[in-house]
Order: structure tokens, then sequence, then C-alpha cells
């Protein structure tokens, strides 16, 4: 899937991804989607389709642990978010809401607002025009919960493969 590149800096906290103030509301995912990073780029809600892509800097993430600011992101149709490096937390978040997240520093610099680009997740490849830039593949387990949909529906499948044998 292709998708147009939103670009950030570094320091990317969950504050401006998704504000706090939303934190123990009960936001259905399309009204989340519509308050996502709106601290930072206004423009980002009502502009974002689906497949769009997020590259930023250093420590994308940073700030409280709200798995929200993961969510947000995916409901608002986010492929992937593509960094320089990752707060540790926000990283096992997203993964685990089935939201692909990659470090490739290489494409954070190169990557420009508005440019489009294709992700391989196990190959490995963001492909923008003419340019190629390679990143660690992601593990077989870790696609497994992404094209689940996230941990809770992967680990539901799981389970049901072992209660009934039928593959997963």
């Amino acid at each position: 899937m292709k998708g147009k590149i939103w670009k950030y800096g570094d320091n990317v906290n969950t504050d401006v991804i998704y504000a706090g103030k939303y934190t123990y509301q009960q936001l259905k995912p399309e009204e989340m989607a519509a308050r996502a990073l709106e601290d930072l780029d206004p423009s980002f809600a009502k502009g974002v389709r689906l497949g769009d892509i997020i590259v930023a800097g250093k420590n994308f993430g940073c700030g409280s642990s709200r798995e929200q600011a993961a969510a947000c992101l995916r409901a608002a149709g986010v492929q992937a978010v593509v960094a320089k490096s990752f707060a540790r937390i926000y990283f096992r978040n997203a993964i685990n809401l089935g939201l692909p997240v990659m470090q490739c520093e290489a494409a954070a610099d190169a990557l420009r607002r508005g440019d489009e680009a294709e992700i391989d997740f196990a190959g490995g490849r963001i492909v923008a025009g003419d340019r190629i830039f390679t990143f660690p593949p992601l593990p077989e387990s870790i696609i497994g919960i992404l094209e689940a949909g996230g941990l809770i529906e992967w680990t539901k499948r799981k389970l049901e493969h072992h209660r009934t044998g039928k593959p997963a």
C-alpha cells in the first residue's frame, strides 16, 4: 500500500499525539482519529488518508504510557510509523495495538512531507520513488500480531487454534 508521508521531528510525545484531556473519555475509534496529533499538527486529522505513513526523528512516543497515542493513529488509517528511534513503551503499545513501527534512520532523514512511499514489512524495505531504504525485517511473530490487528486478536486466534486444532 502506498501512502503519503507526514513528517515530524524529534521527541514527539504522547501528549501531542493524543492529548491527555481525552485519556479518560470513552471515545469511539473515529472520534480518537479526529483528535490525532491535534496539538502538533491541526491539519493531520482532516488530511490523513488510509495507508499514510508518519516519519519522525528520535524518541517518537516519549512521555506517558497511554496506549491511545498508538490507537488514535491506527484508527486514523496510518499504515506505519517510521522513526530514528522510539520510546520503549510506545513501541510495544503500537505493536500490541496492531500499528507497525520501525526504525530506519536513513528514511527518517531523507523522506519529506508529501512524498509517497510503500513499505514491505517482511522484506525490510521502504520504497519512495527510485529510493530504497532498508530496516531489519519484522520478525514473523510481530507480523502475525500486526496481521491479526493486535495482540489481543492474535492471542484469541492462538487459543482457538490450540482448542480446535484449526490453523490460526
